[in-house]
């Protein structure tokens, strides 16, 4: 991109490319032979006569990347000023600039930590990965299996790492992956943290639960003493996220927004959420909470923007390069247009996919043409799916999602089994378990020998337990109700309250058309 003779001279952006260059530790031969061009071009950008085009930008862009060339922490900042200094005719790929930026991140860890003082409380972060993280996973999924989701990957690395969002939002519909996605994250960056967190909110603990339960794995110590109130325990996570270098999970906190509130409201009595990730998001610190959530918390959409350290990224399906791969490990077969008919009738949903797939597997020896030639089995949503999945099961494997959906927690064979009245030989339960595992309808626990339900799984199976018990107490029978404990004493408080919520009081809702009166219901 050349000036035309009788403009003035550029001055700032030949400053900002001779600085580049002499960053990067070339004369301006080398740079030219490094960039295929002359090197009158390069003493003409130098002297801010013309700007380079943008493709060869590009390549001076990953030269100073590779060499370091950019201010420490702030690269993706340089990166845009120059390319806005430039006057390019097409913006800067922001997906490029991630994807870029994350490689060296990853592949480079011992120098991609910033040594920079954080812009906001000055504070120094260590220019060498934390030596000896401590991981505290809770309720996590075992380290899922990942399909694609590279350029999320690399976005997330960049907010994270290189830009210090201090919270970062994953947003989708129920199947999505948000929680697999949130867990590789914290996997692939756990290196450049002191400490790793994962907690769910799926059974929606009270505020001052979630962080008593943070605070113990930071401080653990005998915490009653100290913590005398809502604004103390904030004020003291605040403290550790400024003094270490943390990243902390909260998976499913659609838990605690309202229901068909599209603007993401708190539910009555989780309030104090909303203060929690106020301050989180305004008050600077050197850490990160990486939020899952089907919907975006109202708290959070004025914190947000393009510069701001509040970010949320919205999942859409898988493409159709990680389908494919999803479908070769299923042993799933087909042509290019059968795979791509099949991709878009779940729009890339990891779950249903994977679902659909062993459907595919048991019924249609595989082959997927066969199962999209029986127009009436492919479903329009994965509710449909489920239910079809499920009329397939045997009764001890539906008993089995019936008592998961329950506990709500990840839970060990032996657990189950004590949960029941009359629990059947271990070596059925084991089958069971392990044909629920092969239809992706259970996944692994963190815990060792646990497994649990994906939250779009539990709200489907919680729905036809509902479903179930109150057409029994219709008719006057009680069976799924004397098998099955719907709310337990011996759960922490919070969970019960979660079963009487989601459980109890529905099924005592569909009664009462029935009933004559709230003392017969």
């Amino acid at each position: 991109m050349t000036r035309s003779f009788y403009d003035e001279q550029d001055h700032p952006f030949g400053q900002a490319m001779l600085t580049l260059r002499t960053n990067i530790g070339l004369t301006q031969r080398g740079l030219a032979d490094r960039l295929g061009v002359s090197r009158r071009s390069v003493g003409e950008w130098e002297a801010g006569n013309s700007y380079p085009k943008a493709e060869r930008l590009k390549q001076l862009i990953e030269l100073g990347i590779e060499q370091r060339a950019f201010p420490a922490g702030h690269e993706a900042e340089a990166i845009r000023d120059l390319w806005a200094a430039a006057h390019q005719k097409v913006q800067l790929d922001e997906q490029w600039l991630s994807t870029l930026l994350a490689q060296r991140l990853l592949a480079h860890p011992l120098a991609a930590s910033p040594s920079v003082e954080t812009a906001i409380i000055g504070a120094q972060i260590s220019s060498q990965p934390a030596s000896g993280t401590r991981f505290d996973w809770g309720d996590a999924l075992a380290f899922p299996h990942f399909y694609g989701r590279e350029q999320e990957m690399a976005q997330l690395t960049l907010w994270i790492l290189q830009e210090r969002c201090q919270i970062v939002s994953l947003l989708g519909m129920g199947g999505i992956g948000k929680s697999t996605l949130a867990i590789n994250v914290m996997h692939k960056l756990a290196v450049y943290f002191d400490i790793v967190i994962f907690r769910s909110l799926r059974d929606a603990p009270s505020c001052e639960e979630l962080l008593d339960d943070c605070l113990q794995v930071l401080a653990p110590q005998p915490l009653r003493a100290v913590l005398t109130g809502l604004e103390r325990r904030i004020n003291l996570l605040l403290e550790h996220l400024r003094t270490s270098r943390i990243l902390l999970a909260l998976d499913n906190l659609e838990s605690l927004l309202e229901e068909g509130d599209v603007q993401g409201h708190l539910r009555s009595g989780f309030g104090d959420y909303g203060r929690l990730l106020r301050q989180i998001g305004e008050t600077g610190h050197q850490s990160c909470l990486l939020l899952t959530s089907r919907e975006k918390p109202a708290e959070l959409r004025p914190l947000e923007g393009k510069r701001s350290p509040v970010r949320s990224m919205r999942l859409s399906g898988l493409d159709t390069t990680a389908c494919k791969q999803l479908f070769a490990e299923k042993d799933v077969i087909g042509s290019p247009q059968e795979q791509a008919r099949l991709i878009e009738a779940y729009a890339g949903n990891p779950l249903a996919l994977k679902i659909v797939a062993e459907t595919i597997m048991d019924l249609f020896g595989g082959e997927i043409g066969q199962f999209l030639a029986e127009e009436t089995v492919v479903f329009g949503n994965i509710a449909d799916l489920l239910t079809e999945q499920f009329a397939r099961l045997s009764s001890l494997e539906q008993t089995m999602l019936f008592w998961l959906a329950i506990v709500r927690e990840p839970i060990t064979l032996e657990e189950l089994q004590e949960l029941q009245i009359s629990p059947p030989p271990r070596v059925q339960v084991m089958e069971a378990i392990n044909g629920l595992r092969q239809r992706s309808l259970i996944e692994p626990g963190q815990r060792q020998g646990s497994f649990t339900l994906q939250s779009v799984v539990q709200e489907y199976v919680i729905s036809v337990l509902i479903a179930e018990v109150s057409r029994e107490l219709q008719q006057g029978k009680l069976e799924r109700l004397i098998s099955h404990g719907l709310e337990q004493a011996h759960v922490r408080e919070y969970v019960r309250q979660t079963q009487e919520r989601l459980l109890v009081a529905p099924i005592l809702m569909q009664l009462q058309p029935t009933k004559r009166g709230q003392a017969a219901v």
